[in-house]
Formats: C-alpha cells, structure tokens, sequence
C-alpha cells in the first residue's frame, strides 16, 4: 500500500506540470557517473514506478564506468543529462567555457570520507597525526583544501592506488573513500568498523550528485528540465522512505555485481548522514541549490588554490527548478 501511496502522490504533484499533455513520451537519456549503486537509487526510482512518464518523458539511464565518460557525451550531445559529481567539475566547465549547468543536486553533501582505525583519531582534527592515503584528484581538490583551512601537509600523504590492503596492514595510517563503499570493504575485509570521519561535516561545503545539462536545453526545453529535475527529486523521496524493490532489481540488473547488502549499507549511510535530505533541504525540499552555499564553496576552493578568483561561478549553476518543497510530504 505504501508504494502506491507514493506513486500517486508522485503522480498528483507533477500532474500539470508538462508541456506535454497530449500523452506523447519525449525519449531522454540520463547518463551517470559510475556503475549502477544505491547512491543512484531516486533517478532508477522515477524509471520503474513511473514518476517520468507522470509528466511526459520516457528515461533511459546510461550507466558510467571507468571506461565510460558519460558527461563528454553530454557535451557532444549524445545523452540530454548528465550526473555531475561535485561543484567543481561545474566551475571548471566555466573556465572553458563549456556552457554546462547544474540544474538539481540529488546530494546536500558530499559522500567523501576519511577512515581510520578505531580509536586513532577522536576529531577530524586528529587526523594531522596519521599517515593519509589520499588519491591523485582528491590529492588536487580536497586536500588542497584540508591544507589550507586545517593545516594537514603534503609530506603526510601518500598516494591511494583504491587498495586497502596498505590501510588495514598499519593502524597509524588514515584513508580516503566513499561512505558507502571503503568502510563497508574495511567491515568486511579487515573484520571491524572504522571510525569514518565525513568531510562535508568539517566543512567541505559541495553538492554533489548533481543533474546537469547544458544552457541551450534549458534555454530551448524548460518544461522538460522542470519535469526531469522534479521527477527525479519524487524519486529520491520514493527510494529513501517508500517501497524501492523495483529500483533496487534495475540497479541490480544494470549492475550485476551489486547486491542487497551493498544497497542497504548505502542507504543506511546516506540516511544516518544527511546525505540527500539534510540542512536547507530539510525546508526547501531534495534538490535544492542556494546562492549562499555555492559562494560559500567557491571561496573556500579559492583561498585553496583550487580554482581562479573572478569566475562567473553564477553561470555554473541555477536554482530555477528547485527548493519549492516538492515531496516534502513523503519523508517519514
């Protein structure tokens, strides 16, 4: 009952919403930014309960990979949306000039941890003291940050080549991952839980899991932005707090090598930490984009050396389509 519950609220909120009133699907592609997981899950939702095609539009989702550059196949227009990974990928594509915006952020902070061993580190703070892996682009981008604004050093990093062995082997060391995935792997590996310490809670200020598309598509297709963007926001509330046995086959499926209790570990994780539904989502509504964080972030990046003073920031970004409280009602 409670799925269906969902469904028709879905329904009911995007009904009227859509040019496109006369029944016709218009076929789009979303493209994402790695293989089918939980962390996915509101946009797989939309697909198999039907929260698209509610307001017109038939979704494909390409999944990404490490052999898979989905978002160069936005720019070339191959696929109509794209998953953006953070703030940064969108202030880069302004120093390029590449007319990309994000347009919803599925995720309020970023999934980014460091983990350790139990014990080693009280603060995230206390982490001045380890031996850190940390990979190549985070070395270049929240790092730098680390740096800057808590005062970690470069000699205390060694590369991460994403094999915990190197972790599991020395207590005194710390490692990057992602919430869902290194500390499950040290669980069920390394036989305890570490300590995990979440970035965005020490101030790592970026969306992330962004919908991005490019500037003449909003331009020429707003109604379709509008419907995509609150599809896929019903869809995050449906995944998280309804009855998401359908989408969890589709990423399955997508994804062979995921299983049940992979997804449950993600969406523990995500809920336990805020991850899509926290701060000004939690009065604005999933999705939201506000002017503030974003500045907030593009200051931080800029007292890190990230990335250039004096960027049109505002171009890489709109709050058009989102933080009207759609779905509100179905978080429970």
């Amino acid at each position: 009952m409670k799925s269906n519950l969902t469904y028709v609220a879905a329904a009911a909120a995007l009904a009227g919403t859509s040019a496109f009133a006369d029944g016709h699907l218009t076929e789009v592609t979303f493209g994402s930014n790695w293989v089918a997981q939980a962390e996915h899950g509101g946009f797989y939702q939309s697909v198999v309960d039907g929260t698209y095609e509610a307001c017109g539009l038939s979704v494909t989702i390409v999944p990404g990979g490490p052999q898979v550059n989905n978002r160069a196949l936005l720019l070339a227009g191959r696929i109509d949306y794209h998953m953006g990974g953070d703030l940064l990928q969108a202030f880069n594509a302004v120093k390029e000039g590449i007319p990309v915006v994000a347009v919803a952020a599925s995720f309020q902070k970023h999934p980014q941890v460091i983990v350790a061993h139990p014990g080693q580190a009280e603060t995230f703070e206390d982490l001045k003291n380890l031996e850190l892996l940390i990979g190549d682009n985070g070395y270049q981008s929240f790092y730098q940050w680390m740096i800057a604004e808590f005062g970690f050093t470069a000699e205390q990093r060694t590369p991460y080549t994403f094999n915990p062995a190197p972790f599991l082997a020395d207590t005194s060391t710390g490692m990057q991952g992602y919430l869902s995935s290194e500390p499950y792997l040290v669980e069920k590996e390394g036989g305890f839980e570490p300590d995990v310490f979440l970035i965005a809670d020490a101030g790592y200020s970026t969306y992330a899991t962004t919908i991005e598309t490019m500037a003449a598509t909003i331009e020429e297709k707003p109604e379709e932005v509008k419907c995509f963007v609150e599809g896929s926001i019903l869809g995050w509330y449906n995944f998280l707090y309804g009855d998401n046995a359908a989408a969890r086959e589709l990423i399955k499926t997508d994804n062979p090598e995921m299983t049940d209790d992979k997804i449950d570990f993600a969406i523990a994780k995500m809920l336990e930490n805020g991850i899509v539904l926290s701060g000004e989502a939690e009065e604005l509504g999933i999705g939201v984009i506000t002017d503030a964080k974003v500045e907030d972030f593009y200051n931080k990046m800029v007292d890190a050396g990230v990335i250039d003073a004096g960027l049109n920031y505002q171009s890489a970004y709109t709050t058009e389509f989102v933080g009207n409280g759609l779905g509100m009602e179905l978080a429970n």
